[in-house]
């Protein structure tokens, strides 16, 4: 079974250089508009520690989960603006040492949690590993929202590895949330980490393959970029398919970035 310390660490690297983006902030800039419609600064920061806060209960007190996920299911169209706006609306100060507190409580219980243990979800249940990278995948994909707000460009890290290696896993499950059968065969996925080196997911000699930059294909993975301005290429018309609706994220598929010339 793999060791989740990896993953546990830098989904901590993660969230402790977005807190470096944001620590220093005025009023004002808590306020910007970030790229997803109604959120700002503030909303980005609320909905990870409200998330985070649901991922501790998920593992620490499953029937206090079980309540929350009552509570989507009688609200599924608001339930998460509706915890971000609540967080938004504390001083900057407080939400900052609320997120911080929930991270750092959400960091330890996965790092004391039993092997093997599987904990729900609102998606398929998780193990840590599964947990913390979805953490991290959230954590990065948010954090380039808050980053485009304040038009900061944040350099790439290798700990994409463990977003890219979700974007491959999630392939089937981006299929069923379209009501689309997903193919029988594996895809060839292969992508240039930042620091040069080759990520190869699937067999060789794959029919269909995927190829490009792992920061693209994270990017799409979490829809904070449209395909259309990004360097993936495909082969075969499944893995094309597949690009077209892929998502590493739990719950509906939503509308995405569009194309850079149709922003605005």
């Amino acid at each position: 079974m793999a060791d989740p310390t990896p993953v546990i660490d830098d989904l901590c690297a993660e969230s402790d250089e977005l807190d470096s983006l944001v620590a220093e902030l005025s009023p004002e800039q808590w306020k910007l508009a970030t790229p997803a419609p109604g959120w700002t600064v503030a909303h980005q920061i609320a909905h990870l520690a409200w998330t985070d806060h649901a991922a501790l209960l998920a593992v620490t007190d499953q029937d206090a989960f079980s309540r929350e996920v009552e509570k989507a299911l009688a609200a599924p169209g608001d339930f998460v603006d509706n915890g971000a706006e609540e967080g938004a609306g504390k001083p900057p100060a407080r939400l900052l040492a609320y997120w911080r507190a929930g991270r750092e409580d959400l960091a330890d219980a996965l790092r004391t949690a039993p092997e093997g243990a599987r904990f729900p979800w609102y998606g398929p249940p998780m193990s840590t590993a599964s947990m913390a990278t979805a953490r991290l995948m959230e954590t990065w994909a948010h954090g380039l929202d808050v980053a485009d707000a304040l038009g900061v460009t944040r350099t790439p890290a290798d700990r994409l590895s463990h977003i890219a290696r979700l974007g491959v896993r999630t392939r089937d499950y981006s299929f069923g949330v379209h009501g689309l059968t997903p193919p029988f065969e594996e895809f060839r996925v292969e992508l240039a980490a930042p620091s040069g080196e080759l990520w190869v997911y699937g067999p060789e000699n794959a029919t269909d393959r995927v190829t490009g930059p792992a920061l693209d294909f994270c990017l799409l993975v979490t829809h904070r970029a449209h395909r259309t301005d990004l360097a993936l290429r495909t082969e075969g018309a499944d893995a094309d398919r597949w690009l077209d609706i892929a998502q590493a994220f739990a719950g509906p598929p939503g509308s995405g970035r569009p194309p850079k010339g149709e922003a605005g």
